[in-house]
């Protein structure tokens, strides 16, 4: 399957700690900065609805050859077991999935590239958006694994306490 194919990926890691625990890490969209290689980091639109489902925030994301700003709409929001947004509302998924594994739990991080996002690339690149879509497809599948990495080092290390905060 080509990356102009692919449309949903998503990739797993076991971190002991309580999923409550990570949950409370990875809903911390403030702190996505943290872990992400490209989201260097995140605000709520409005605080008073900060994490809860339909709640907005926006996203401030940097690579070497460009910066730009994404909005954001949780779409999930369950506690220890789900926490999940859409950019733009309806372009591309993101969440996060955690299931008990023994002493620990499984993070599994997903990203769906959504048909809205597929016409918004069309509208936006015309010709060129298969390559556009190939550049963002690269960045996600190159990007999970780097994320869950730093997030398992950081539920795990010494400093992120089961409550949450580090």
């Amino acid at each position: 399957m080509s990356q102009t194919e692919i449309r949903h990926h998503q990739e797993s890691v076991t971190i002991q700690a309580s999923a409550d625990s990570i949950y409370d890490l990875v809903s911390d969209i403030t702190r996505t900065g943290e872990w992400s290689p490209v989201c260097t980091r995140c605000w709520w639109e409005d605080d008073a609805a900060a994490g809860e489902v339909g709640a907005w925030f926006t996203g401030r994301n940097e690579l070497p050859h460009r910066t730009w700003e994404t909005r954001s709409q949780l779409v999930a929001a369950e506690r220890g077991r789900e926490f999940a947004w859409v950019v733009g509302g309806d372009r591309v998924r993101w969440g996060y999935t955690l299931t008990p594994a023994g002493t620990g739990t499984t993070l599994t991080e997903s990203w769906d590239f959504l048909p809205g996002g597929i016409a918004f690339f069309d509208e936006k690149f015309g010709e060129d958006a298969p390559a556009q879509i190939i550049d963002r497809t690269r960045q996600a599948l190159d990007g999970i694994p780097k994320t869950l990495a730093a997030i398992k080092r950081i539920a795990e290390s010494g400093t992120f306490r089961e409550d949450g905060r580090s």
